[in-house]
């Protein structure tokens, strides 16, 4: 019988009143060097209150603080801050304290944090860790993080299909305490290659005679999915299917870990949320405040000066119209309605657009399918919009035509933009471009040029009947 080793769980009960820690109550601790007193202080912690004393420590009071540890402890905060404040403090550490605490870790999640190290200081961790199974834990590293390879745990049960009933019993109790530290429901039945051949219930070996062979109670039907399968594949097999967890197995059929339903939805939940960031400007995709200062300030100023590079080919629009603008002033009560309303339609054909490349449902080739799905929503749209602003400016002014051209504008402004939303991620991603980061400031230029453009070109061509 073979095993990946299992890795050792905290024994940490959450408590059940938190107690409000003050950072000044960690640094007097840290100051009196003393690991017990401090470690008993930390279970009282709250969920978040890590992250938070966190940012409020200096960095050398942090490191201070993850070697006073122990390295379960430490393990188990580690897995309870979010993952770049942790994987920021990994990178603080020294080699071996790094070592330590991955020890404790599961190896999907030691695979994550060593992928966040340059290969020099990922190779020099990997050195000093005690895991018996490092080798297979550089390997993970190896997969992208979207991927069932990235994605997979090494810590499961296999079995040779020759072994008995018995047998495969004794080896258990002999490691009882090993596998008491992790949920054992399932064991994984191979050939003498390696190659997965069925999955076997342990609950089955209680009403199975002795010397029976466990290749004749194992079920030979089961469901498997490729070490590469994307992130896409996993949400549809997990969407399908009820299981917990499938074996991940190579291009030879050999089992290489073993994927978890909750590790996809994480992973899931993780994307979205990046997604979000860099759609509001957040460039890394993640951004806390506890991350060094310069270099947050430098990827928000990115972001920031090419928005202002954009915004002023925006304005040049009015400053070439601006004659128009003051002959009929009340335009300008309308401008920056015509410029919002249009990127809030451009930015829902956006969002669907996004969902369904992180789904697969499009390709990048696709892009003129969208637009022309995205022409009868904005056509409807546009036009509703545009009769109720008119109706607005109309009575406003008591004017029909300036209700004409603000209306008119906001309705061609609306189809252009969800015909631009719609279609620029689906050709960013077919030029390898981020389609979440770079969608958001191309659609919001193109709203503002053609929407102040329309509005003060209508205007200009009907003067004599504005003013």
């Amino acid at each position: 019988m073979d095993t990946q080793e299992p890795q050792t769980e905290p024994s940490l009960v959450p408590p059940t009143d938190s107690v409000e820690i003050t950072v000044s109550d960690l640094r007097r601790l840290l100051l009196a060097d003393s690991p017990g007193e401090l470690e008993s202080l930390m279970l009282t912690l709250g969920h978040g209150d890590m992250s938070r004393l966190l940012g409020q420590l200096e960095e050398h009071e942090r490191i201070l603080l993850w070697e006073r540890l122990s390295p379960t402890h430490a393990a188990h905060y580690i897995e309870e801050i979010p993952f770049s404040q942790a994987a920021e403090e990994l990178s603080n550490l020294s080699t071996a304290v790094a070592a330590d605490i991955l020890d404790e870790l599961p190896s999907d999640e030691q695979a994550d944090f060593l992928g966040e190290m340059d290969e020099t200081a990922r190779e020099a961790v990997l050195q000093e860790m005690e895991d018996p199974d490092v080798e297979g834990v550089r390997a993970l590293t190896g997969y992208d993080d979207d991927v069932a390879g990235g994605l997979m745990r090494r810590e499961y049960l296999f079995f040779h299909r020759d072994l008995t009933v018995a047998q495969l019993v004794q080896d258990m109790r002999s490691r009882a305490d090993e596998l008491a530290r992790f949920d054992v429901q399932y064991a994984y039945v191979t050939d003498e290659k390696g190659v997965l051949v069925g999955v076997l219930r342990l609950r089955d070996l209680l009403m199975t005679p002795a010397e029976t062979r466990i290749d004749s109670i194992m079920f030979d039907s089961l469901q498997t999915v490729s070490d590469h399968a994307t992130l896409q594949d996993l949400e549809l097999l997990f969407d399908r299917v009820s299981f917990v967890a499938v074996p991940a197995v190579d291009e030879a059929g050999r089992i290489v870990g073993v994927v978890r339903r909750i590790d996809v939805e994480e992973a899931l939940g993780e994307r979205s949320e990046g997604e979000f960031l860099k759609s509001q400007g957040i460039v890394g995709g993640d951004e806390l405040r506890s991350m060094p200062f310069w270099g947050r300030a430098g990827r928000r100023l990115a972001w920031l000066s090419v928005n202002v590079l954009l915004n002023i080919v925006a304005a040049s629009v009015i400053a070439a119209r601006q004659g128009t603008l003051e002959a009929v002033i009340a335009l300008a009560v309308f401008l920056p309605i015509i410029s919002d309303m249009s990127g809030c339609t451009g930015n829902q054909a956006v969002a669907v657009s996004l969902r369904e490349l992180a789904l697969g449902v499009i390709r990048p080739k696709d892009a003129w399918w969208v637009l022309k799905q995205e022409l009868g929503v904005g056509l409807v749209n546009g036009l509703s919009l545009g009769l109720l602003l008119g109706v607005v400016g109309w009575l406003w002014q008591s004017n029909p035509w300036f209700g004409l051209v603000v209306g008119g504008a906001m309705a061609l402004n609306s189809l252009i933009a969800v015909c631009i939303g719609g279609t620029v991620p689906v050709l960013l991603k077919r030029f390898k471009a981020d389609p979440a980061l770079a969608s958001g400031p191309i659609l919001t230029t193109i709203t503002d040029v053609c929407g102040f453009l329309i509005v003060l070109s209508l205007a200009s061509w009907s003067l004599s009947k504005l003013v």
